[in-house]
């Protein structure tokens, strides 16, 4: 089912996003939130201090999840050795 319909049922959809600095060559960020368009717009007005070095941000990637504790799980694995890895290959 996809996320808006999920959403549109009442249900909580949580997205692994993974975001690109466009200011700063190289700077990438992993992240979980339930509303994706909101957590954006705070990454590039500043208010998180992984990322309001370099702003502006871009959305590369997101995954949407219906279960929180697997999105938060799938995030862990993002940020692990083998996850960097896999995200590198497949995902930026």
């Amino acid at each position: 089912m996809p996320s808006e319909a999920l959403a549109k049922e009442g249900r909580l959809v949580w997205y692994v996003y993974l975001l690109e600095s466009e200011g700063s060559k190289g700077e990438r960020y992993v992240g979980i939130t339930s509303d994706l368009k909101r957590r954006l717009a705070e990454h590039n007005t500043g208010k998180s201090s992984h990322t309001s070095k370099f702003l502006p941000w871009r959305i590369v990637t997101y995954m949407a999840f219906s279960n929180q504790a697997r999105a938060a799980s799938f995030e862990r694995y993002l940020k692990s050795g083998s996850g960097h890895a896999f995200a590198n290959r497949r995902l930026w």
